[in-house]
């Protein structure tokens, strides 16, 4: 949830680490701070606020000299956003410093009994109890400092992803990992630690990325040596050349990240299915599926697990999975599933879904699932990341890197991931005819082209957001297919502009929301001419006799709406089953702009950060 950057070598560690800090606030901006060593003095600022209120801070209150630096952007868990709880934390004697992700959760029996032994403490957080209880195994156990890391972590129940300094030793950071993401970035004498390899890309393109429970003492003559943290035992670095290219992660002429990633899907949607459906010879090739093609056409049935928009995108595909291959699909929100001891059995497949890979209810949720005996299948973007290594198979969806926090890209990619899938296992079931088949693999090629068309009304959507924009609540309705799309659109109005708005299958307005319909109330209908059409028709009525507010977004050319509608948004025409990924555009963008106009923080949401890596 955190982001955590580090820096040792021959350069300046400030302009990398508050470099890195900007690349790694989408994890986090309660608060932020930075830790440099010269080999003399520790020089430590820290402030609430985010990175830019850091450097401004910095500027005004140390020195920024040291080829050993520490950083941290916040989301807070323990302890309210301010100065004395964001990170970098202190031990007692001012020896050691500690930047964490994650959660300790048995802090409290722990700082308890370092009090009793007289240790004090200034902030409310964990990891102030974890950097003394370090310091404590230290000093009693008469240990060097990565050997006291290791003793201490295993006294520790929780997530962590860590980086700790000793003034006592210039030349070394010790780092460990469990439930929270961490890489270190190999140069030419000197090395990168961070939460993800965007603060080094300019520096290496080499990543050893760590797998749980393990911790590597990183020092500038001797390199990176691994153990693992509970038995010992050495572990041989595997170095990683990263794909992940600079200008992929700055925002390239566009206002707001998530504009350009709205912008960015045509191409994400043709690099997901690159290489894997080609139309004209009717093929859909993923190696994932391909080698483990029994366990997919002998599945009793899927489990789909993921959270916030992986599950809307996952509760798409119960559609597609349903209708296309016929396998039987149940959507499970990945934090209940993971403690509701499910029915779970061997002739099951889990599909995970996460765009970051790191999500840690997903995981505890695919190791629960492993353990019944279940074979776990991943969706997720980020290469390396923690969900891609823990799944037995799985499909990477080739967004490119998102960095707004309320997902945009994430979400289409995955439905194109998924009806991939489904239309494989579909025509090795015989669930397809061969003429079907082929139409839906010339329709699904077609859909960058059509998702581009639909972010040409832009300018029109941006008079709709300046209609409703003071709207208090809003509701979105949408049938079948689109359901989930409408949860999906409530959700990110939400996120960026703060408005409360619920998502409903349209037939279940008559059943408790229709008493919320009056003048001021505007209602998103999806409404493309498919499946259930004249049903949607009769819903919008219903909204207009109680005189709703009706915006519809419509396939091109629509009338009957149109004549109802205060106001109508089109979208390009094309199968029904794949109108999700082209009814989403205009909720994303609508979203967009209300916050915009509202002037919210659109990239850093309050409250939220990109990837939930915590409980």
């Amino acid at each position: 949830m955190c982001g955590i950057v580090g820096y040792i070598g021959k350069r300046e560690a400030y302009p990398i680490i508050l470099e890195g800090l900007k690349r790694l606030e989408y994890r986090g901006y309660d608060s932020a701070g930075i830790a440099l060593y010269d080999g003399n003095s520790i020089q430590l600022s820290k402030t609430k606020g985010k990175v830019v209120d850091l450097e401004n801070r910095v500027n005004n209150e140390i020195e920024t000299t040291g080829s050993l630096g520490i950083g941290h952007t916040r989301w807070a868990t323990h302890g309210v956003p301010n100065d004395i709880n964001s990170h970098p934390h202190y031990s007692n004697s001012g020896d050691l410093v500690i930047i964490h992700n994650g959660i300790i959760e048995n802090y409290a029996s722990i700082k308890k009994e370092l009090i009793k032994r007289g240790y004090t403490f200034s902030s409310e957080t964990d990891t102030e109890v974890l950097i003394n209880l370090i310091e404590d195994v230290k000093k009693n156990e008469q240990v060097k400092l990565g050997k006291a890391v290791q003793i201490a972590l295993n006294q520790v129940v929780g997530a962590y992803a860590i980086a700790v300094f000793d003034k006592n030793k210039p030349d070394e950071i010790v780092v460990a990992k469990l439930g929270s993401p961490l890489a270190i970035g190999v140069g030419e004498n000197e090395f990168f630690i961070a939460s993800d390899a965007t603060p080094f890309l300019e520096y290496t393109k080499k990543a050893i990325y760590l797998e749980d429970e393990e911790m590597a003492i990183v020092r500038l003559k001797k390199g990176v040596k691994i153990r693992k943290i509970k038995n010992d035992a050495l572990v041989d670095p595997y170095i990683q050349e990263l794909q992940l290219n600079l200008e992929q992660i700055v925002k390239g002429g566009y206002e707001h990240f998530m504009l350009k990633e709205i912008h960015e899907q045509p191409n994400a949607i043709k690099d997901t299915y690159r290489g894997r459906l080609n139309a004209n010879k009717g093929q859909v090739r993923m190696a994932g599926i391909d080698d483990n093609l029994e366990k997919f056409l002998n599945a009793n049935r899927i489990i789909v697990i993921a959270c916030g928009t992986s599950w809307h995108a996952g509760l798409v595909s119960e559609y597609i999975f349903e209708d296309l291959a016929r396998i039987p699909v149940e959507v499970e929100y990945a934090s209940e599933f993971r403690y509701r001891n499910p029915v779970i059995t061997e002739n099951d497949v889990v599909i995970a879904i996460s765009q970051s890979g790191e999500t840690a209810d997903t995981l505890a949720a695919i190791k629960l699932a492993k353990s019944k005996g279940a074979f776990v299948f991943g969706v997720c973007n980020v290469v390396g990341s923690s969900i891609a290594r823990e799944t037995h198979a799985g499909a990477y969806t080739h967004a490119g890197p998102e960095i707004g926090v309320a997902s945009t890209k994430a979400f289409t990619t995955q439905i194109t991931v998924l009806t991939l899938i489904a239309l494989k296992l579909a025509k090795e079931k015989g669930t397809l005819s061969h003429s079907e088949f082929h139409l839906h693999l010339q329709e699904l090629e077609l859909i960058p082209d059509k998702v581009q068309k639909a972010l040409q009304s832009d300018a029109h959507i941006k008079v709709v957001a300046e209609t409703y924009k003071d709207a208090k609540n809003c509701l979105y309705l949408g049938r079948g297919f689109n359901f989930p799309v409408a949860l999906e659109g409530a959700l990110k109005l939400k996120e960026i502009s703060y408005i409360h708005a619920e998502g409903y299958p349209a037939a279940e307005m008559k059943h408790g929301p229709i008493a919320l319909i009056d003048e001021q109330m505007p209602v998103f209908v999806i409404a493309t001419k498919k499946g259930h059409y004249d049903k949607v028709v009769s819903n919008i009525q219903e909204i207009k006799s109680r005189k709703g507010k009706i915006i519809g977004i419509v396939t091109e050319g629509d009338t009957e709406v149109k004549n109802l509608a205060d106001h109508v948004i089109e979208v390009p025409e094309t199968l029904e089953l794949l109108t999700p990924l082209l009814t989403t555009i205009p909720l994303q963008l609508l979203s967009y702009h209300i916050a915009v106009m509202l002037d919210k923080n659109v990239d850093q949401p309050r409250n939220l950060a990109k990837s939930v890596t915590v409980e």
